[in-house]
């Protein structure tokens, strides 16, 4: 990792939102809306610890508990498979012990109920009550590629009941002061249209409704 992220950025990230920090980093990053929380209210912001494993197999899951650090957020390319749940009550007990911030999935995870009570934030493609194996081999710290995005190993994650978005750990700083502009911004707006105004006169649509014919 190029350099450490402070916690204080971190905690501005996961309240900023997926969407504003999406929006201001020049609409990129976003994971698909496939990856979605288990459970509503679900927040998540931290350094990715990536994971490359096999469908079904959940392996390098072990491997990877074995290196996570307090604050990372495990990313887990499953390649997508529904059909075994990967992650579980167990593992989530054993993450919240290390201090992770939580779990991004491309894959399915089970026990749901459990994690949402222990609070532990989990976004996943899907659920499934079937088990897995621990044979296939994987990698660790590589780069991973959800949908169309790619996450380096240390990119920051952050994720809401909105969805998921990628930061990249070179742009944090950047992205952080665009994205508390665009909230600065909106938060002009709604007081604007409070105050009367319409989305049409705040956006300067005027033009393009008449070009459309639309009175």
């Amino acid at each position: 990792m190029d350099q450490i992220v402070s916690i204080a950025t971190l905690h501005a990230l996961r309240q900023l939102g997926a969407a504003t920090i999406y929006e201001a980093q020049g609409a990129k990053g976003a994971l698909d809306s496939g990856i979605r929380p288990i459970a509503p209210g679900m927040r998540l912001a931290g350094p990715a610890l990536t994971v490359d494993t096999r469908p079904a197999d959940n392996l390098m899951l072990h491997y990877a508990m074995l290196k996570a650090r307090p604050g990372d957020v495990l990313v887990v390319d499953a390649k997508g498979f529904l059909e075994a749940g990967v992650w579980g009550d167990v593992f989530t007990e054993q993450a919240q012990r290390i201090g992770l911030a939580g779990l991004v999935i491309h894959g399915a995870v089970r026990d749901a109920a459990a994690m949402t009570e222990a609070g532990f934030p989990v976004f996943s493609r899907g659920l499934s009550i079937k088990g897995t194996g621990k044979h296939q081999p994987g990698r660790l710290n590589v780069t991973v590629t959800i949908g169309d995005v790619g996450i380096d190993p240390g990119d920051i994650i952050v994720g809401d009941q909105d969805g998921v978005v990628v930061v990249r750990r070179h742009e944090v700083d950047a992205v952080l002061l665009k994205s508390r502009q665009r909230e600065e911004k909106e938060a002009q707006f709604r007081q604007r249209i409070r105050d009367g105004a319409t989305t049409v006169d705040l956006l300067g649509l005027e033009e393009t409704l008449r070009r459309l014919e639309l009175h």
